[in-house]
């Protein structure tokens, strides 16, 4: 008789930092609730679970009685609790002192809460560089998962990726499970029987264990699925039949890891998940990979070839979308000058690290740098700490740097109130308008830009057949009519003061000698001034 295969089941839950409180409270109630009650019912189901520290705290603030449930778990030994950034932030985009410190600060809040320092981590989008290793390894974080693709382009089999396997950064030491795509996809969108047949057909096949980590989100908000997973009973049988079958044992990841030896030693390329490689690709380049993609699909060499068609990387995001790029170079000037101090006030390093929170810096399936209040929440928290830096340390105004490395120099002018930024880009127009005592940015716009899902709004609304539920990755859906008019994309950045003449925007402006702040073109002079200094 083949030994049971190991299902190693974990559940990613986060919210935005910023995020509307309503939002947070219905994800609570059709999601992280009903999750939790069910998962306590049954002590013998063993799995993992990561939670935002902002997201943590919040529910613990608000929902003491549910987050309860989920520490009494851990001290059962039902869940192990998995940390990360303490906001969320994508690791490998922000400095490796801010690693290091987001890290500790949810290790530190998961031990206080729970007496169980954690040993794993979410990698926040999945997103892979080995330049995260040293930080990781330098807060005691032996275990990370990441998808089986980012093995597969290694050259590794599917048959192959049934256990931990482990890397090495400048001599440090990191383990790494590879996450099931064809769990991620089957969960819950498969009806439970058929889940069960295939995590059964692993076992007769010698696999030593099944892992999945995704979105707990998945199991509640998204489209059709609270209904799906609780009220038609997908959550309960899935448990009931896992429990029930001698072929599938459930256990911790730690205790998979304590048990079995690593699979050997690997190295990984810069990568995320499948999906996020194409979001990160501008049209139309997105739209010739996804055409690729299909074809290949279609031909039936889609799996084959898979691993060599990678599409872009997660950084994409930040030369595609200047705006994001704005807010991340801005972001790490002030990590920088926060660094300088001889001792942080606690209070800037959280204002710091709720801006390096990811969600307003890419944009895929989901809202993300589109949302105004995700945006704002970052301007928030920058400008705060701006100002509260420049109470610390002053600097000099104007200054002309090249902030956002784009070859154009911006010059920067500030004073108790205000601050502005020009761009030497020939519109003469003010890309960043920060008011200190608001906190906020008034020249935190975006741009439309032509994205690859614009394609399909042609084809209309998608249909699902078959049993199960479709997954959102599936679903075309609007919520209410949209035009072809209404999509297209801006010529020029959405900047302040921006010049026309005879319905033609002025792009030819150049800086004059006599100062950062004025610009001249043929017949025209055009200056800024704060405080009346020109």
């Amino acid at each position: 008789m083949s030994h049971p295969v190991t299902l190693l089941l974990g559940v990613h839950a986060r919210q935005p930092v910023g995020n509307f409180p309503e939002v947070i409270e219905d994800a609570h109630q059709r999601c992280y609730k009903p999750f939790l009650e069910t998962l306590y019912a049954y002590p013998d189901f063993r799995f993992a679970a990561h939670f935002s520290g902002w997201l943590l705290d919040w529910l613990r603030e608000r929902h003491p009685e549910d987050m309860a449930l989920l520490a009494d778990m851990v001290r059962r030994g039902q869940v192990e609790l998995f940390s990360s950034g303490d906001t969320e932030p994508v690791l490998a985009a922000i400095p490796h002192r801010d690693r290091v410190g987001q890290l500790q600060v949810l290790n530190d809040k998961l031990a206080a809460w729970t007496d169980r320092p954690p040993s794993g981590a979410w990698l926040t989008e999945r997103v892979w560089e080995s330049a995260v290793v040293p930080a990781l390894a330098e807060t005691s974080i032996r275990y990370v998962t990441v998808d089986d693709y980012h093995f597969f382009c290694t050259g590794k089999s599917a048959d192959e990726l049934d256990g931990y396997f482990s890397t090495e950064e400048d001599g440090t030491r990191l383990d790494l499970f590879p996450i099931s795509e064809a769990l991620r996809y089957r969960l819950p969108f498969s009806p439970a029987h058929e889940v069960i047949g295939y995590l059964e057909s692993l076992a007769d096949q010698g696999q030593a264990a099944a892992i999945y980590f995704d979105d707990i989100e998945k199991f509640g908000i998204w489209p059709e699925t609270y209904d799906w997973v609780y009220h038609r009973g997908w959550l309960r049988a899935l448990i009931e039949g896992v429990l029930a079958s001698p072929k599938i044992r459930t256990a911790t990841y730690a205790e998979f890891h304590a048990k079995q030896p690593t699979r050997g030693i690997v190295y990984l390329p810069t990568t995320s998940y499948s999906e996020m490689n194409e979001w990160t690709l501008p049209m139309p380049a997105a739209r010739t990979y996804a055409d690729f993609l299909a074809s290949e699909k279609t031909a039936g060499r889609g799996d084959q070839h898979r691993p060599f068609i990678r599409g872009g990387i997660w950084r994409n995001f930040l030369s595609r979308y200047p705006e994001a790029n704005w807010m991340h170079k801005r972001m790490q000037a002030l990590s920088a000058r926060l660094a300088a101090l001889p001792e942080a006030p606690a209070e800037l390093t959280a204002a710091l690290y709720r801006a390096q929170a990811n969600d307003a810096y890419w944009h895929g399936l989901f809202g993300g740098l589109y949302l105004p209040h995700l945006r704002r929440a970052v301007w928030n928290n920058l400008i705060a700490l701006e100002a509260a830096l420049d109470g610390l340390q002053a600097r000099t105004s104007p200054a002309t740097v090249d902030l956002d490395f784009d070859g154009k120099t911006e010059t920067l002018a500030h004073n108790a109130a205000l601050q502005i930024a020009l761009r030497d880009d020939g519109l003469a127009a003010i890309h960043e308008l920060s008011s200190y005592p608001l906190r906020h940015n008034f020249g935190d716009t975006l741009r439309r830009y032509h994205e690859h899902y614009h394609d399909k709004i042609g084809h209309g609304p998608s249909q699902h057949s078959g049993e199960g539920i479709a997954s959102a990755h599936d679903i075309v859906r609007f919520k209410h009519p949209i035009s072809a008019e209404d999509i297209v994309p801006d010529a020029r950045p959405r900047a302040a003061f921006i010049d026309e003449l005879d319905g033609i925007v002025i792009d030819d402006y150049r800086p004059t000698a006599e100062g950062p702040l004025q610009f001249s073109r043929a017949g025209i002079t055009k200056s800024f001034a704060l405080d009346g200094n020109r």
